[in-house]
């Protein structure tokens, strides 16, 4: 993991970029972590949503509420063709002028495996995070992405996924995937999703596997997820790290 200019550090958050290799790719992504203490600390990995990038605002806004309100450390990576994979130094050359629905494919649901998997990797073996707890939160395609990862790796203690549904071309993975979720999951759904089917966000959530699924569902479209929502998601993932 390469270190990207200096810190900086705003009301006792700090926040940095990095960049990792994994499979001949390179990984852009940013940390945040609280100005004092120490590690070990719990971490939540955080998945951006569709044609957005790791720094857009309300990945902000639950990064640096991890990190001041219960004193985790947070990490956003870009996804496939967004972000700085699509632009800048770090872009896959491949990737340019790629429309961002090409992430819809099981082939780039399994690079995105390798990718948080090495990141995670890093991140244990540096002195930001260490041997700590791991939660896991995205929504729409940060459940695409992260549902398949939090499947593949028990190092997740707890996710918070939801605005997806298992449908197109990867709804059978989908659905497997999901059967081998065995953490703590909250799901979260909006009644009125005009991207994502009501019957398909269900199939999804019934077939996760973990004994302990929660549902939370309001009326509204796709981005319109209660405020409220935010404050269940801390909660919820702190009470599972930090024991």
């Amino acid at each position: 993991m390469d270190w990207i200019s200096d810190p900086v550090v705003s009301r006792g958050v700090s926040e940095q970029g990095f960049s990792l290799k994994c499979q001949g790719r390179r990984v852009p992504g940013l940390a945040w972590w609280p100005e004092e203490g120490a590690a070990p600390r719990p971490v939540v990995l955080l998945g951006h949503g569709g044609t957005l990038h790791k720094r857009s605002e309300y990945i902000l806004s639950m990064a640096r509420r991890f990190v001041r309100h219960k004193g985790f450390a947070a990490v956003a990576i870009d996804g496939p063709i967004h972000g700085d994979r699509s632009s800048g130094p770090e872009g896959d050359p491949e990737s340019r002028g790629v429309s961002v629905q090409a992430w819809w494919s099981n082939e780039s649901i399994d690079r995105m495996i390798e990718d948080w998997k090495a990141t995670l990797d890093a991140l244990q073996s540096s002195d930001l995070v260490g041997q700590a707890p791991v939660g896991y939160w995205g929504l729409s395609m940060g459940t695409f992405f992260g549902l398949s990862f939090v499947a593949a790796e028990p190092r997740v203690r707890a996710a918070v996924l939801g605005l997806m549904g298992a449908m197109g071309s990867t709804e059978e993975r989908q659905v497997q995937d999901a059967r081998r979720v065995a953490c703590p999951t909250l799901f979260l759904q909006q009644w009125d999703d005009e991207l994502i089917p009501r019957d398909r966000a269900l199939k999804l959530f019934d077939a996760l596997g973990s004994r302990d699924k929660r549902l939370h569902s309001h009326p509204g479209r796709h981005i319109e997820v209660p405020r409220e929502e935010t404050d269940a998601s801390e909660e919820f993932l702190a009470a599972h790290l930090s024991t």
